[in-house]
């Protein structure tokens, strides 16, 4: 016969804060180290992007001068071709019988002739642009290797800054996990979500002075002893930042030390 599992009571509300408080403070720890690296994951990134187009851009260029030379070596054969048939017209004129056969092919002769310009015309083109298409390469190769320089360097700022910092913040992203179990999940889903649009990352401020921590609007008398008498969670009408008193928050600071 199966037995009915038993229900966990919920943690009173007091023990939830200061976890809460705690779980906010070693994030904030995380959120420190991660300012240090400041942009540059972002700019390795970056980089790394720019230079796989600059690499894109270099095939294209490729692409580009293989099909000119292969158009190049169409008019150059075209080019021959007209010439041979000069040659035979000019043969053909030896033996011309009448004026009108002499001026066909006269005509012929002068119509090779311009379509073997249009060709050449068409080389030296395609040559320009062969060689426009070589400097284009170079000048990018030249951009590929100062990319590269600054990449290699911003690469290794990163990998000294991650690894000075990366045994504490495995250890504080640890802690964190092994706190999230013992808030209840309503609370931890709310706290992650105010942290997340909020703009300093803090989901749960200390009240000072009489105000909120987080936007520093002053807090109703009553709602001041609702905070204290850890009774229920409070949030702030102006914000919507979980509040802590100062007490509570101490006592959670001296759990992180």
């Amino acid at each position: 016969m199966a037995t009915d599992k038993k229900t966990e009571a919920p943690r009173p509300v007091e023990e939830r804060l200061k976890t809460l408080f705690e779980l906010q403070t070693i994030l904030t720890e995380i959120d420190r180290i991660r300012n240090v690296r400041g942009e540059l994951p972002h700019e390795v990134e970056d980089l790394e992007n720019a230079l796989e187009g600059l690499r894109t851009r270099i095939t294209r260029y490729q692409n580009e001068i293989d099909d000119l030379k292969v158009k190049r070596t169409a008019e150059l054969n075209k080019i021959e071709n007209k010439k041979m048939l000069i040659e035979r017209y000019q043969q053909q004129l030896d033996n011309v019988r009448n004026n009108h056969e002499f001026d066909n092919l006269t005509k012929e002769i002068e119509y090779e002739k311009l379509e073997i310009e249009l060709g050449e015309k068409n080389v030296r083109e395609i040559e320009q642009t062969v060689d426009n298409r070589l400097a284009d390469i170079e000048n990018t190769n030249q951009q590929i290797a100062d990319q590269t320089h600054i990449l290699d360097e911003k690469k290794a700022d990163l990998d000294t800054i991650v690894g000075e910092t990366r045994s504490e913040e495995e250890n504080l992203i640890a802690r964190a996990k092994s706190l999230e179990p013992l808030v209840d999940e309503r609370t931890l889903t709310a706290f992650k979500r105010i942290r997340k649009n909020a703009r300093n990352g803090l989901g749960i401020v200390v009240v000072d002075r009489n105000a909120c921590g987080g936007c520093f609007n002053r807090i109703p008398p009553q709602k001041q002893i609702e905070i204290k008498s850890h009774k229920k969670v409070i949030v702030c009408e102006y914000c919507g930042r979980i509040m802590i008193d100062p007490e509570l928050a101490a006592e959670a600071r001296d759990l992180v030390k």
